[in-house]
């Protein structure tokens, strides 16, 4: 169970605001871990070439799902109708993103299937299509998605890749409410190590379990989490307006904060799609997709989700490197602020933290 813990706060952190409340996520593995004992965590190179691997998770708005709690039967339901589908057993259990419920629903089903999860995800950290992914860059098209509502409805999308299944699977969301329960994404074992990212869940159980050391020894959090991650203190700040909302699928909004500390006087941006996709400061950038900004509650220590954010809350935000494959003109391509519609080019987080006021 204190493992769950340390993975929850983890899945926070490298969620970047979205990926869905994790509270849910945990309360439901630690449920299964309960009723069928613990989870095997496994390397993709524990499984057969010929092995099928699955992601489950939630798709929609994380504000529609704060109010709209899944049961926990729709993945397995999910998951069932895959195998259906595809005439094969599934073999094991992975996140699609680290972040969230979307990286503790996983554990919940696989516990509940008897299945091991794969220590694999295909972000890194959590992105609001689900086209982002690794797996996409290099070209493999693991479209086949089953959606499932509260009520065990259930959708089958097949499209000609991952973008297409995005759109179609976002729409039937909707329908259904604006928040629902996915399996998506069957890969291969051998797709899963050359493309994936190795080794999320257990960073992210790593992430937590030494955010507890630091705590207990009365260590700055702050300093710990951006030593961890590799990350900047971009600004201090309590925000003054934020505005979301839920539209296809989706949170997005913007919130503005006024400068504390050393950072008093100063105007700030957070802008987000489910995901903190920029930060900025007046006009000025200090960090864009792809890489993570992370708002964090300085005597805390504890992650604040885009859909927790509400006014007059004091943050620290940081702002960490994407894995590396995000960072390729492809990676770029794919989730950059391009494909955003911001007006600011991709510039790496570690030389806009470093770069003098204006100097970019």
């Amino acid at each position: 169970m204190e493992a769950i813990e340390h993975i929850s706060y983890g899945a926070s952190v490298l969620a970047s605001g979205g990926g869905g409340d994790p509270y849910i996520g945990k309360i439901m593995a630690q449920q299964a871990i309960q009723q069928h004992g613990p989870i095997r965590l496994l390397d993709s190179e524990a499984f057969q070439p010929h092995e099928l691997l699955l992601s489950t998770g939630m798709i929609g708005s994380p504000t529609v799902m704060v109010e709209k709690i899944p049961n926990g039967e729709e993945s397995i339901v999910a998951c069932q109708c895959m195998e259906k589908h595809l005439g094969r057993t599934i073999a094991g259990i992975y996140p699609i993103e680290a972040g969230g419920i979307n990286s503790l629903l996983p554990l919940a089903t696989a516990c509940r299937l008897g299945l091991p999860v794969v220590d694999v995800d295909g972000m890194g950290r959590a992105f609001p299509e689900f086209q982002m992914t690794t797996f996409y860059l290099d070209g493999i098209n693991v479209s086949t998605f089953i959606i499932a509502d509260e009520k065990l409805n259930t959708v089958l999308v097949d499209a000609i890749d991952s973008h297409q299944a995005e759109k179609f699977a976002r729409a039937v969301t909707v329908k259904m409410g604006g928040a629902a329960i996915f399996a998506a994404s069957p890969i291969s074992p051998t797709q899963a190590r050359n493309s994936g990212i190795k080794g999320t869940i257990s960073f992210m159980r790593h992430i937590g379990k030494r955010m507890e050391q630091a705590r207990a020894a009365r260590e700055n959090l702050v300093d710990t989490l951006v030593g961890l991650l590799r990350g900047h203190v971009l600004f201090r700040g309590k925000a003054i307006r934020v505005n979301q909302h839920s539209e296809d699928g989706f949170t997005r909004g913007i919130a503005i904060f006024t400068g504390v500390d050393e950072n008093v006087g100063g105007r700030f941006e957070v802008l987000f799609q489910n995901e903190y996709l920029l930060a900025k400061q007046e006009e000025i950038p200090l960090c864009i997709t792809p890489d993570l900004i992370i708002l964090l509650d300085e005597d805390t220590g504890l992650p604040v989700l885009a859909e927790r954010l509400s006014y007059g809350m004091r943050v620290v935000v940081i702002g960490a490197p994407a894995d590396d494959k995000w960072r390729t003109s492809r990676g770029i391509e794919v989730c950059g602020p391009g494909y955003f519609n911001y007006p600011d080019d991709y510039k790496p987080v570690e030389m806009l933290a470093m770069a003098p006021k204006g100097a970019i």
